[in-house]
């Protein structure tokens, strides 16, 4: 397949980080993000525009200062199964945490997943940032980094290999010799780790796609591995376009590196485009969208998240930033770090540091729409990308990009005009796994008949 940019709808309802005030917009259900019709509406109008996949985000801790869609939204496979039987294209792309579910339970929801949309499915494999997810699950604390990596790599073999119970030939369901299923064809994992013990096998047979596509989101220096590791796509954090291109050039290499094809691991950059009628009226309107959402208190609550949501209001804002580095171990520690180093570095309070981390910095897609097809062209060309998760705030904004963009993008040979098959994988021009065993099997008769 010809490379071209990817599209992915990332769907907020109303309104997630950085969009508190999103549902006081009236375009926006105030019920948004717990009505299945407005997630249908989304797709459909993704996909008739030849997206080429839903994506769903999660978290499963929340306190009374968290944006408003985290505090009400459906879970994300229940949503996509019912997004699956209203749409025939598009991937369904949803989060789950490695940390709090069985791989037994994830390899199930999944393959139903896949099977319900023929071949559509997508994990967003995730270790959980808010530690508070851990007192809804038993455990004191968060695991630190080190194991939740570690199990979030067995826990994606594990799954992989429960995908692969049954070959895709297992059930000839032969009514005259009376044989529904070939018992050859039915293996038991057996999986004895370090973190899992799963037997097997898995009751659900393989999608057309021949397993969900998985997708991460690493940053951090154990996040990249696992994506280099098990990632078939990656969503990226975005940023100025040298620290995009640094980004793909490192991902790409850490895959290279481990024998994987590079071109097999798609880079889906986060992107919030703004768009208007000139560029002047989209820079104007970017502003007033940060300005609706520039309340101090709000941001400072936010700023915990990333320290396993740390309550900094606690502190005194006007003394120096406080030494918490200890919490980013098991929170974001990236982010964490590179708050707590400028911090130090600068000198900052606790109020300057929150200030400097939550200033104004408009979208690099924010124009008119030839300026924001023209700014997409140069980065997915400069290798910054392979595609954009779309963060549009309104159905509206939608609508837009989808009408005057879009045709642009497919104008210049950048964008599918019709998709070009019915599967995730199909339309990411990704391959179907082999099964291993049939693998296996093949290999061995191979190997027999060169004998021969």
């Amino acid at each position: 397949m010809t490379r071209q940019i990817k599209l992915a709808l990332r769907a907020y309802g109303v309104g997630g980080p950085g969009q508190h005030s999103l549902w006081k917009d009236p375009r926006i259900p105030k019920n948004a993000s717990v009505d299945i019709d407005w997630y249908i509406a989304q797709a459909t109008a993704a996909e008739h525009a030849k997206f080429d996949a839903l994506f769903i985000v999660d978290s499963q801790f929340i306190n009374a200062t968290y944006p408003a869609h985290y505090l009400n939204r459906l879970e994300p496979l229940t949503l996509l199964a019912a997004v699956a039987t209203h749409t025939r294209n598009i991937g369904l792309v949803g989060t789950l945490s490695s940390t709090y579910n069985s791989p037994f339970n994830v390899a199930r929801r999944f393959a139903s997943l896949d099977l319900i949309s023929r071949g559509r499915a997508g994990w967003n494999v995730v270790t959980s940032l808010d530690a508070g997810t851990s007192r809804n699950y038993g455990l004191d604390e968060h695991l630190d980094y080190a194991t939740r990596y570690g199990r979030a790599l067995e826990h994606v073999q594990v799954v992989r290999g429960l995908w692969d119970s049954y070959e895709d030939d297992a059930f000839p369901a032969d009514v005259d010799r009376g044989v529904f299923l070939d018992p050859a064809k039915l293996h038991a994992l057996d999986h004895d780790g370090e973190h899992f013990k799963v037997a097997g096998p898995l009751n659900i047979q393989r999608s057309p796609q021949g397993q969900p596509v998985i997708f991460q989101a690493g940053v951090s220096d154990e996040g990249r591995n696992l994506a280099a590791h098990v990632a078939e796509g990656i969503y990226a954090p975005g940023g100025t376009l040298a620290d995009s291109q640094a980004y793909y050039a490192d991902i790409k290499q850490r895959t290279a590196a481990l024998g994987r094809n590079p071109d097999h691991v798609l880079i889906l950059l986060g992107a919030q485009p703004v768009i208007a009628r000139t560029d002047a009226e989209a820079h104007r309107l970017s502003r007033e969208i940060f300005d609706a959402d520039n309340d101090f208190d709000r941001k400072l609550a936010a700023f915990g998240r990333g320290f396993g949501a740390h309550d900094f209001s606690q502190y005194d804002l006007d003394a120096p930033f406080p030494d918490v580095s200890a919490l980013a171990e098991r929170g974001g520690r990236t982010q964490a770090a590179k708050i707590v180093d400028r911090a130090r570095e600068g000198n900052l309070t606790l109020r300057e540091t929150v200030l400097a981390f939550t200033e104004y910095k408009p979208s690099p897609f924010t124009g008119d729409p030839v300026t924001v097809a023209d700014t997409i062209e140069k980065w997915y060309a400069g290798r910054a990308f392979d595609g954009l998760n779309l963060g549009l705030r309104t159905p509206e904004d939608l609508d837009r990009f989808v009408a005057d963009v879009v045709p642009l993008l497919q104008e210049r040979g950048l964008f599918r005009t019709d998709y070009e098959a019915d599967t995730l994988r199909g339309n990411l021009g990704l391959p179907i796994p082999a099964n291993r065993w049939t693998a296996e099997r093949e290999h061995l008769d191979a190997r027999e008949a060169s004998h021969v």
